[in-house]
């Protein structure tokens, strides 16, 4: 029997249309462009501000535009997965308020949780499901409305954040291609260094939590840059070297977007050159769960059949891991 892989085929996208800039972050809180430029490297940001539109409302637009691009029966559907922090609801799940607006009939859905590193969890967890050979085809979804948990009072966090939504379709496949391999970890010591302290059972909301500013992002930025660079370099440095990848054969490194210095580091570890890095932190800043899948709808076109891609994130928990990916398509036919 074949071996089946999993392949992307297409990716779709979506950023808000109003745009925050380093200005305007400049007049909330006491910093400045340089400051932002120099410790985080964001020059705006997007922002989902219409009221009454959530992370589902930008999930349905890039998960569309996927299907459009890709040509897919929303009747070949099996599954859909959402790696968010920002639900429409604690329940019911944002995936499955997805099946409704893209009219799937007969696909089963659900959501992720593993923060900044999601769309790691999402291919794997995807790739995992069609090497069963009980599904074929399945759209991953990474995305996030991080304004609606940042404090916009705080200058250490909300330079940070944006919103933001992309897509992939995953295909089984014979071919030598797709999501090849993957290590993932979690280290779950990270609790108080990233969270968000109410909402939970463990402290539902109250008055109390209200008045407090308990239902923001907190983070103790020192620490988890520091966990950030040696957890992202070192398993990339791993899964590079299990897979006979060096700096002359990977063609793209995708990291998450969430510092320029992390991911200059990473690069580094690799010795890869940064025109070899997907890199739009300065156009969209972190959009958590969004921001790999952001990078492949951005840098689509210049994607070619076998390119070796190498994907790495680290988020709350602390989630961290990376993935290889063969890519499976020329991207400037789509």
């Amino acid at each position: 029997m074949e071996k089946i892989n999993a392949v992307i085929t297409g990716v779709g996208g979506y950023v808000p249309d109003y745009v925050l800039t380093n200005e305007e972050i400049s007049r909330m809180v006491d910093t400045n462009d340089e400051w932002i430029m120099t410790r985080i490297g964001v020059k705006e940001r997007r922002i989902l501000n219409e009221e009454g539109l959530g992370t589902s409302y930008m999930a349905r637009k890039a998960a569309k535009q996927l299907m459009q691009k890709t040509g897919s029966n929303p009747d070949d559907i099996d599954a859909v997965i959402v790696a968010t922090t920002t639900p429409d609801y604690h329940f019911p799940s944002t995936a499955s308020i997805l099946c409704d607006k893209l009219g799937l009939k007969n696909a089963f859905a659900f959501d992720l949780q593993a923060a900044c590193c999601g769309f790691l969890y999402l291919m794997e967890t995807a790739a995992s499901l069609i090497a069963s050979g009980r599904h074929k085809k399945i759209i991953i979804v990474g995305a996030d409305k991080m304004s609606s948990m940042v404090n916009y009072q705080d200058r250490a966090t909300c330079p940070i954040f944006g919103d933001g939504a992309a897509a992939c379709m995953v295909e089984a496949t014979t071919e030598d291609y797709g999501i090849m391999d993957s290590i993932l970890r979690t280290d779950g010591k990270g609790l108080p260094f990233l969270h968000m302290k109410a909402g939970g059972s463990v402290c539902p909301p109250s008055y109390f939590t209200v008045d407090h500013k308990m239902h923001y992002l907190y983070q103790e930025g020192r620490t988890v840059f520091k966990y950030a660079v040696s957890n992202m370099s070192d398993i990339t440095a791993t899964i590079a070297a299990n897979n006979g990848l060096n700096k002359d054969n990977i063609d793209w490194v995708i990291p998450h977007q969430a510092n320029l210095r992390i991911i200059d580091a990473v690069a580094s570890r690799l010795e890869v050159p940064l025109d070899k890095v997907m890199i739009n932190i300065q156009r969209y800043g972190n959009t958590s769960g969004a921001t790999l899948p952001l990078c492949l709808w951005d840098y689509e076109k210049q994607l070619k059949k076998g390119d070796n891609l190498i994907f790495t994130a680290f988020g709350a928990g602390f989630t961290y891991g990376a993935v290889y990916v063969k890519w499976g398509y020329d991207g400037s036919k789509r």
